[in-house]
């Protein structure tokens, strides 16, 4: 193989390996990075009571992905608190009253799992809402609430 041949080709390889890594990075920042908020309200929306007894910093609605696609839609749940979270009895809303009651579920630091809208078998890192049709619209507001319900945390769909 001449020279001129094997430049070309590790050419054409640096072109794609970094085409591959900028389309990855531009995917993360717009899917993950971007979206991820776990900046808590201090009160209720709903009753206008304080909250009490939880540390919103814990947990986190790090994305709601496939927002309208049944198939696609996701939410995912990070725990960035130490220890163990039980997530038994919290509950995931929207604004229509949609509402997904979390099983005998824990997390642990850093864990995170993934609620999915439509039908499925649930394993420990990906839960099945089993709903029939789309759950979350651009621009709604998700929240979690723990066992006893109190608001955790709020994510606005992109």
């Amino acid at each position: 193989m001449d020279r001129r041949l094997l430049v070309s080709y590790i050419l054409l390889n640096i072109f794609v390996s970094a085409c591959v890594t900028g389309g990855i990075l531009f995917w993360y920042d717009r899917n993950v990075k971007a979206t991820s908020s776990s900046i808590p309200p201090q009160t209720d929306p709903a009753t206008g009571e304080a909250i009490a007894d939880s540390d919103p910093a814990l947990v986190e609605i790090v994305s709601v992905i496939g927002a309208d696609n049944l198939s696609a839609e996701t939410v995912i749940l990070r725990y960035v608190g130490e220890g163990q979270l039980d997530l038994s009895n919290w509950q995931l809303k929207d604004e229509s009253g949609n509402l997904f009651l979390f099983p005998a579920v824990t997390l642990i630091q850093n864990g995170a799992v993934q609620i999915h809208t439509a039908s499925g078998a649930s394993t420990p890192i990906d839960l099945y809402w089993g709903m029939t049709s789309p759950v979350w619209k651009s621009g709604e507001t998700a929240s979690l609430y723990d066992a006893i319900g109190n608001l955790i945390v709020t994510f606005k769909v992109p």
